[in-house]
C-alpha cells in the first residue's frame, strides 16, 4: 500500500510543477515574443517498499524538463522605428554583462550614446558582433527586410539574426532572453524576414492554458483522493489485524 502513496506523491510533485508552468504562461500572455512552455514527464523504475507479490519495479513519475513551443506569434503593427518582429524561427543577438544572448523580443530603443538596445539595456548586435549606433540628428531610421539599417543614404550596419539548429539548446535566461548551452554556435538566418514597426505577440493561447489549468487541478485532487483512500485502507487493515491478534 505504501507503494501507491509513493507513486501518488511523485505524480503530485510533477502536477505542482506543471501548475507553475501554466501559471507562468498565463502571466506572459501579453509579453512580446514569449514562447509557451509545457512540462515533460517520464516514468522511472524504482525499488518498491516491502511488498508480497507486488509488481517490481515500481514506476515513479518524475519531472523530465520543460519543452518550449517556438511557433511564431501574431504580428502586431506599432509603427515604432525600433519595434522589430521576425518572420521565421530566428533570434536577435544581444550583448549582456553575462555574455551573448538571444531574443525574439524586438522592443528596442536607443541609449544615451545612441546604441540600439533592448528595454533592459542589452546592446543589439550587428552581423559583425558589434553594437549599432544611431545618430538622432541624421533623420529617421529605416530597417529593411534583410535587417540592413540605414539613415538616409548612410548604411549603419546589418542586424544579426541567427538560428539554432537544435532549439532545445536554448535556455531561458531572464528578461525574455535565451542563452546557448551547447558548444555549437548559432548560425546566420538569411531566410528570416525583419519587419520594422511591428512586434511579435506571445504565442500563448489563453483558452488552452485555462483548460490545462482545470485539468491539472482535477488530476491533483483525484490523486489526493486516491492517496487518502489508500491510507484509510492501510489503517483499516492494521486495525483488523490488531483485533485478530
Amino acid at each position: 500500500m505504501d507503494n501507491a502513496l509513493y507513486v501518488g506523491l511523485s505524480r503530485q510533485q510533477t502536477l505542482r510543477r506543471q501548475l507553475d508552468i501554466i501559471a507562468n504562461n498565463v502571466a506572459n500572455i501579453d509579453t512580446t515574443g514569449f514562447k509557451v512552455e509545457d512540462l515533460m514527464v517520464r516514468t522511472e523504475p524504482g525499488a518498491p517498499a516491502r511488498t508480497a507479490g507486488g509488481p517490481k519495479p515500481i514506476k515513479f513519475v518524475i519531472d523530465d524538463g520543460v519543452t518550449r513551443d517556438f511557433t511564431p506569434g501574431a504580428m502586431n503593427k506599432t509603427g515604432g522605428d525600433f519595434d522589430l518582429a521576425l518572420e521565421g524561427v530566428g533570434f536577435f543577438r544581444v550583448n549582456t554583462p553575462a555574455g551573448e544572448r538571444y531574443t525574439r523580443d524586438g522592443r528596442f530603443t536607443t541609449g544615451a550614446d545612441g546604441t540600439l538596445q533592448t528595454e533592459t539595456g542589452a546592446a543589439v548586435l550587428d552581423d559583425g558582433g558589434g553594437p549599432i549606433i544611431i545618430d538622432p540628428l541624421k533623420g529617421p531610421v529605416t530597417i529593411a527586410a534583410d535587417g540592413m539599417i540605414s539613415q538616409g543614404p548612410e548604411l549603419l550596419g546589418k542586424l544579426a539574426v541567427v538560428r539554432a539548429d537544435d532549439l532545445s539548446a536554448l535556455r531561458k535566461d531572464g528578461d525574455n532572453l535565451y542563452r546557448n548551452i551547447s558548444n555549437a554556435p548559432l548560425q546566420a538566418a538569411p531566410d528570416v524576414v525583419v519587419h520594422q514597426g511591428m512586434l511579435e505577440a506571445s504565442n500563448v493561447k489563453p483558452i488552452l492554458q485555462i483548460t490545462k489549468l482545470i485539468e491539472v487541478n482535477r488530476a491533483y485532487e483525484s490523486m489526493a483522493k486516491m492517496m487518502d483512500q489508500t491510507a484509510e485502507l492501510s489503517r483499516s487493515a492494521v486495525e483488523r489485524m490488531g483485533k485478530v491478534n
